[in-house]
């Protein structure tokens, strides 16, 4: 079983206590301007193939190119992958830079599923959870579509998805936060959302402000540095601007 990788920019943002991506763009602006305490982050999706499968892990903001394309839809076509082709889609959590994409509202102005032939993978309790909180961090018109949705399958804490993917409830970021990790033949690929979300984090002890609980997620990245050096992991980092996949 070989697993080819796609890391699907949408580009790089800056994001403050607002909760608002703002585009930036390292021609046009300088680091120094950006406000006091924001982050610079990516914003990156990845496609993994694995054999006939075609796995989306997280959707990214759900923007529009001017034309009027969903940016994800755009980014798949530009590699060569029609959407119709994804069958699944699996979300880390719900937060609005990784659950933006999964609906758009199309030329009717109705709003309907951005992959109509996926399976979308989601931890139930991440879903009643982004309901109830909502705004800023959820974006609830993102995600509500999924409620009573047919192409739903609702994860449990722990379990396998297709006898493929392992995933676990880890919280740290959110509190019911899923991390990924798929074993192929030769490969073995983590996914970490939010509790993993750059190079840099799983090489320093640090504890991050906007978790919700950053001591947790500072526990989990070195929990998941030893154990991704000791089996020669390879990590995909959503949110790193310089490293999408690394080994450690």
């Amino acid at each position: 079983m070989n697993i080819e990788i796609f890391p699907l920019s949408e580009g790089v943002f800056t994001i403050g206590h607002d909760k608002v991506f703002h585009p930036f763009d390292t021609e046009l602006h300088e680091l120094n301007d950006r406000p006091k305490g924001s982050l610079l982050v990516e914003i990156q999706p990845f496609l993994l193939k694995i054999d006939t499968e075609y796995i989306l892990f997280d959707t990214g903001l759900g923007f529009n190119l001017p034309s009027g394309e969903l940016q994800i839809h755009h980014n798949l076509r530009k590699i060569g992958v029609d959407p119709l082709k994804i069958n699944k889609v699996i979300l880390s959590h719900l937060h609005k830079d990784h659950a933006g994409g999964i609906c758009y509202y199309n030329t009717l102005n109705i709003k309907e599923l951005s992959f109509p032939n996926s399976t979308y993978y989601v931890n139930k309790k991440e879903f009643d959870f982004g309901i109830e909180k909502g705004y800023p961090s959820y974006t609830i018109d993102d995600f509500d579509l999924l409620k009573n949705s047919s192409q739903v399958e609702w994860l449990n804490d722990n379990g396998i998805i297709n006898g493929l993917i392992e995933y676990s409830t880890t919280g740290g970021h959110c509190p019911y936060h899923l991390s990924f990790l798929v074993r192929g033949e030769y490969q073995t690929v983590f996914f970490g959302g939010d509790v993993a979300p750059q190079l840099k984090q799983l090489k320093t002890r640090y504890v991050a402000k906007y978790d919700f609980d950053g001591v947790k997620s500072m526990e989990l990245r070195q929990e998941y540095a030893l154990k991704g050096k000791e089996e020669n992991w390879i990590f995909l980092f959503y949110h790193d601007v310089q490293h999408a996949i690394a080994h450690l």
